[in-house]
C-alpha cells in the first residue's frame, strides 16, 4: 500500500519532540484514506443497513474502518484496536493471523476509531461528518486526528503538544461573557428539562450537528465556546475530538467534573463537558 506524501510539518514536529511522530504521521494518513474514500461515494450509497431504530451503517464506514486499521497496522502491528463498527479489539502476529484479543482497557497500546461519526448525516446528503482517531497509550488519549472531508479540514493534536487545523495551532479564544457563547448542547430527552432550560437562559445561542466528535473538536478553536453533552457517547466519539478540545485550551470533563477518558465505560455511557477554564465551572454547575 503506497503512503501519502507527509504533510502537516508543525504537528509532527510538536509529535517528534515528544516522541510520536510516526503515530501522529500513520494516524494523518489513515485519515486522509478514509476521507477521501468518504467524498468519493458521498451521495452514492450503495447499502444502508439499520444498526437500530435511530441509527444505520453503510458501506463507506466499514470501507473506512477497514482501511484506517490497515493502514495503521502496516505500521504498528502488535497494536490493538476499538472501533465503532467491528468492536474490534485485537491485533495480528507476526503471520498476520489474529491474535486473542485483549480487553481494551487493558491494552497498552490503543487506537481507538470512528470511521464516519455523523453517519445519518453522510447517508441523507448532509456535509457534517467526520472521520476521528485517536491513539491511546496507557489508558490516556495521546494523540488526536480528525478530519472534515466535506471542508478538508484536518485538525490534530497531541497530549501536550498543542492542536492544530491544517498546520496551524488553534486556541478556544475565551469571551469573557456566557451570554456571548455558542454551544454545543445536547441533553437527554427525559429528566433535564430544567438543566437544559437553566443553560439556554445563560448561553447565547445552543447548536447540535449530527456529529458529536465534530462538536467537540470545534471546541479546540472557537467554532463552539463549550460542548455539553452529559451522556450518550462512546469513547471513540471523544477519544481524538477531547484531546483536540483539551489541547486546544477547554477544560474537558465528564458530565459530572470527572476524567473526561475512561475506557471502563460502556458505549453510549460516556458524558462529556468541555468549555473555557472561565466557563467551565458554572455550566457545569448547571447540569447538577
Amino acid at each position: 500500500m503506497a503512503t501519502a506524501p507527509l504533510r502537516d510539518p508543525a504537528p509532527l514536529d510538536a509529535a517528534r519532540q515528544l516522541g510520536l511522530e510516526r503515530e501522529l504521521a500513520v494516524a494523518l494518513d489513515a485519515a486522509r484514506r478514509a476521507g477521501a474514500i468518504q467524498v468519493e461515494r458521498y451521495e452514492r450509497l450503495e447499502r444502508i443497513v439499520h444498526k437500530s431504530a435511530h441509527d444505520v451503517v453503510t458501506e463507506v464506514d466499514t470501507l473506512s474502518e477497514e482501511l484506517i486499521i490497515a493502514t495503521i497496522r502496516a505500521t504498528f502491528p502488535t497494536d490493538l484496536f476499538l472501533a465503532e463498527e467491528s468492536g474490534h479489539s485485537g491485533h495480528s502476529d507476526h503471520m498476520g493471523r489474529p491474535a486473542a484479543a485483549a480487553p481494551a482497557a487493558m491494552a497498552d497500546r490503543l487506537w481507538v476509531i470512528d470511521p464516519l461519526d455523523g453517519t445519518v448525516n453522510y447517508a441523507n446528503g448532509i456535509p457534517i461528518f467526520c472521520v476521528s482517531i485517536g491513539l491511546v497509550v496507557g489508558g490516556q488519549p495521546r494523540v488526536g486526528v480528525l478530519l472534515d472531508p466535506a471542508r478538508d479540514d484536518l485538525y490534530c493534536a497531541v497530549a501536550g503538544g498543542g492542536a492544530f487545523l491544517n498546520d496551524v495551532p488553534i486556541h478556544l479564544p475565551v469571551k469573557e461573557k456566557l451570554s456571548d457563547c455558542v454551544v454545543f448542547l445536547a441533553l437527554p430527552p427525559y429528566g433535564f428539562a430544567r438543566r437544559e432550560w437553566r443553560i439556554r437562559k445563560r448561553i447565547r445561542v445552543s447548536r447540535v450537528l449530527g456529529s458529536s466528535a465534530l462538536g467537540l473538536a470545534y471546541v479546540g478553536n472557537g467554532r463552539f465556546d463549550a460542548f455539553v453533552q452529559p451522556r450518550g457517547l462512546s469513547p471513540w466519539d471523544v477519544a481524538a475530538a477531547g484531546l483536540i478540545a483539551q489541547e486546544g485550551g477547554a477544560i474537558v470533563t465528564d458530565g459530572e467534573g470527572g476524567p473526561w477518558f475512561d475506557l471502563e465505560r460502556t458505549s453510549r455511557g460516556v458524558g462529556i463537558l468541555a468549555a473555557a477554564p472561565a466557563h467551565h465551572a458554572t455550566l457545569l454547575e448547571h447540569l447538577r
